[in-house]
């Protein structure tokens, strides 16, 4: 897709998506229990994103780590799980659509103070990168990291397969995680670590629009920037598709070149943005 055809479009939220068809999504599993228990559900989102015009799609994989599975009934599954994952989203995916293997922080994506040690970001970052790899992904989505530390290591670990790696960092329910110098400090980070897209996800879209402006206008610009907020956050917990899409113009006009939605929003909250150019 061109800069003239409008943005890539991105796919929307896994886990609010599986708990409107009724699933029950428990920690530490989340996301992971749709993968092991309804993975016909999984593949249905994933289609339904499809429908309405997205052409990456994000595998399931964002709570199928071997942390996350630890002292669960399916602990020695995780490599199985990720690769499910993974082939449950390419067989929802339109034809000659893009598959991206989700990773994710090790612990919350909301407790920056929870990050795991060095050695311990390496390799178990390393190791899910390498299954998601070996899987099929067409590309690895670092997103929803809450520290410039793990941010960095798992970029790193994503690009050491070779393949494109694309890294989001999140702000936290009030916008607090990252400021102005440390969002543009942690974009270089991303890019010196081998991501070819940075940017913002998981956040309330109007915290997100004045920094995707800082972004855009950084003296180290990304090479692509990358932008999906969420509608479960106060103040925009209600947000519809009309104006969601109204935050999506915004972050167009700065110039953002991969656009999605995160969670809380629906697949017509997606299908808005069928309208970018």
């Amino acid at each position: 897709m061109s800069p003239d055809d409008g943005p890539l479009l991105l796919d929307g939220p896994m886990g609010t998506a599986l708990e409107a068809l009724g699933l029950s999504l428990p920690a530490p599993l989340w996301t992971a229990a749709g993968v092991i228990d309804r993975p016909d559900s999984v593949r249905e989102v994933h289609a339904g994103y499809a429908a309405v015009g997205a052409s990456v799609h994000t595998a399931a994989s964002f709570r199928t780590t071997a942390r996350s599975l630890a002292g669960s009934a399916h602990a020695e599954r995780w490599v199985e799980l990720t690769t499910r994952a993974v082939r449950l989203c390419r067989e929802g995916a339109g034809p000659g659509d893009r598959v991206a293997g989700c990773m994710a922080p090790l612990e919350d994506c909301y407790r920056p103070d929870l990050t795991p040690d060095d050695a311990s970001l390496a390799g178990e970052h390393g190791a899910m990168a390498r299954v998601l790899a070996d899987a099929g992904a067409d590309l690895l989505l670092v997103e929803s990291m809450c520290s410039t530390r793990e941010l960095a290591a798992a970029t790193r670990a994503a690009a050491a397969t070779g393949l494109p790696v694309w890294s989001c960092v999140t702000l936290g329910p009030k916008g607090r995680f990252f400021d102005r110098g440390q969002l543009l400090d942690v974009a270089a980070v991303a890019q010196d670590a081998g991501a070819s897209a940075f940017g913002l996800n998981c956040t309330p879209p109007q915290l997100m629009t004045p920094l995707m402006d800082e972004l855009a206008c950084a003296a180290r610009r990304p090479p692509q920037l990358l932008a999906y907020g969420n509608a479960i956050f106060a103040g925009s917990e209600h947000l519809s598709p009309e104006d969601y899409l109204g935050h999506a113009r915004r972050w167009r006009a700065a110039g953002t070149d991969i656009i999605g939605s995160c969670c809380g929003t629906t697949p017509a909250h997606l299908a808005a943005l069928s309208a970018l150019e």
